[in-house]
């Protein structure tokens, strides 16, 4: 299965162009937005629980990379409300399960083997923010490979005010615009190496998780 599968082009996707796909799990729905693979695949989704579901354990061999969008997202280690970043290193597993239901952000398949850290953030925690310049910043994970954050602009900052090597962005609240479309809340948005000035914060201001780096060495799919 290809899906947004060519690196060297921008794919974006709207919230108002979901499509909810049932996955093998029942109670558990995703949107897919980036894949290359059946269900053992480097993925990234968006991924719906209702109350109650869950899968039994498995490992992710690849890794796996969240972030709890609605409801609260739980395994055997943890209850993570909204707001919480999760990262879980190639080779660990879990049991995951939603009692009250959740909406989360994954990307799976996608960290090199030899990382080895087990991340949780909670993003609600004002300490896990700093300011840099107009904008506010909480950092997530940092390696060579890539670079993760949540940031906060006001209206009119420049998204990317610098070129980048690959960016992946997953809007949070307010808006980004672009030449003429409005990427709202939920709107995801995955831009090859170059400058992108067009991309600014709406009137009311943006909040936006960004990943940078990791698109450097990934060969598109045509």
């Amino acid at each position: 299965m290809l899906i947004n599968a060519d690196f060297s082009r921008p794919a974006a996707l709207t919230f108002k162009d979901y499509k909810w796909i049932a996955s093998p799990q029942a109670g558990v729905e995703r949107v897919m937005l980036d894949r290359v693979g059946e269900e053992r695949a480097r993925a990234t989704s968006i991924v719906r629980y209702a109350a109650g579901a869950r899968f039994p354990h498995h490992q992710h061999p690849g890794g796996e990379e969240i972030l709890v969008l609605s409801g609260t997202f739980s395994d055997e280690d943890g209850h993570y409300p909204a707001g919480w970043y999760l990262r879980n290193p190639p080779g660990s597993g879990h049991r995951p399960f939603s009692d009250e239901g959740a909406v989360i952000f994954v990307k799976l398949w996608q960290m090199p083997g030899h990382e080895t850290r087990c991340v949780r953030i909670d993003t609600n925690d004002p300490a896990s923010w700093r300011r840099d310049g107009e904008r506010e910043i909480c950092q997530l994970f940092s390696a060579d490979a890539e670079q993760v954050c949540l940031q906060r602009l006001t209206g009119g900052q420049a998204v990317l005010p610098d070129p980048v090597d690959g960016a992946e962005l997953l809007v949070l609240a307010g808006a980004l615009r672009a030449g003429g479309q409005s990427y709202e809340r939920g709107s995801w948005v995955r831009l090859p190496a170059g400058a992108y000035p067009e991309f600014v914060a709406a009137a009311e201001g943006a909040s936006f998780y960004l990943k940078t780096g990791h698109l450097r060495d990934v060969t598109g799919v045509a």
